[in-house]
């Protein structure tokens, strides 16, 4: 089950099946991408995802999958992939609360989210080496760029997971805290985006895939810097930042 709550320019969505660890088929992965459409259609200013009870996400709900006539590239391919996407590209800030077991798609859901703020003790890596499957949904690319090849094969052949805090001293992720802080500290820097210039915020967002997934190099970068940069002088937040700056006064966003 997907939840979906929307207060003060903030939407909250929420992996609500603690009984399975809030693992997903395909049923809850339609249901997801449907809170994100209603989300962006709502106008929301930023955006939390967050799995209920004692897990983020353990990934696959594989409790009735034949894995003789399983259709993992419709299940993969078909249905996460489309979703992680479309997660990546929502238009506005988003956090994400990684705590206890974040593992395969579950792990996806936190790379296609802006901003992940995780748990001390959460769990993460790759433990597919039991199940004679591998790591999926941009699981390697992560591990790879942010621990090279030596480290994220060992992940994998040893099926070791990495804590939180693990996880976020290797940059793998935003921040840690302590298991009882998490949720709040990401509420609370969702809640401050949402006030924020959203669209100087989507502009860099825009900015970060790019040169990520372009592999830029630095004056092609600043070449897109400088146009993202004209382009927001249209902004009504634009000028407000700056009337703010000159009288001296905090600025009054209001996203466009």
């Amino acid at each position: 089950m997907i939840d979906l709550a929307i207060a003060a320019d903030v939407a909250h969505v929420t992996l609500n099946a603690p009984a399975k660890l809030n693992a997903l088929d395909e049923q809850a992965l339609a249901d997801l991408g449907a809170a994100y459409d209603e989300a962006e259609h709502a106008g929301v200013r930023a955006l939390v995802l967050r799995g209920e009870g004692r897990a983020f996400c353990a990934g696959r709900d594989i409790s009735g999958v034949d894995p003789r006539d399983d259709d993992v590239m419709g299940y993969l391919g078909g249905l996460v992939t489309p979703l992680l996407k479309r997660m990546s590209a929502f238009p506005a800030p988003t956090f994400a609360v990684a705590h206890g077991a974040c593992l395969g798609v579950g792990l996806g859901l936190l790379i296609a989210t802006d901003v992940v703020y995780v748990a001390e003790q959460a769990k993460i890596g790759s433990p597919f080496a039991a199940l004679g499957a591998t790591l999926d949904s941009g699981g390697h690319a992560l591990f790879l760029d942010r621990l090279g090849a030596h480290r994220t094969l060992d992940l994998i052949y040893t099926g070791r997971l990495m804590t939180g805090a693990e996880a976020a001293a290797a940059g793998l992720f935003s921040r840690v805290f302590p298991d009882d802080e998490v949720l709040q500290a990401t509420e609370d820097a969702a809640s401050k985006a949402s006030h924020g210039a959203t669209a100087a915020f989507l502009a860099s967002k825009q900015l970060v895939a790019r040169i990520r997934d372009e592999r830029l190099a630095l004056w092609e970068s600043v070449e897109l810097e400088n146009a993202a940069q004209a382009a927001l002088c249209d902004t009504d937040d634009y000028r407000e930042g700056f009337a703010a700056f000159q009288q001296k006064r905090r600025p009054e966003f209001t996203g466009r």
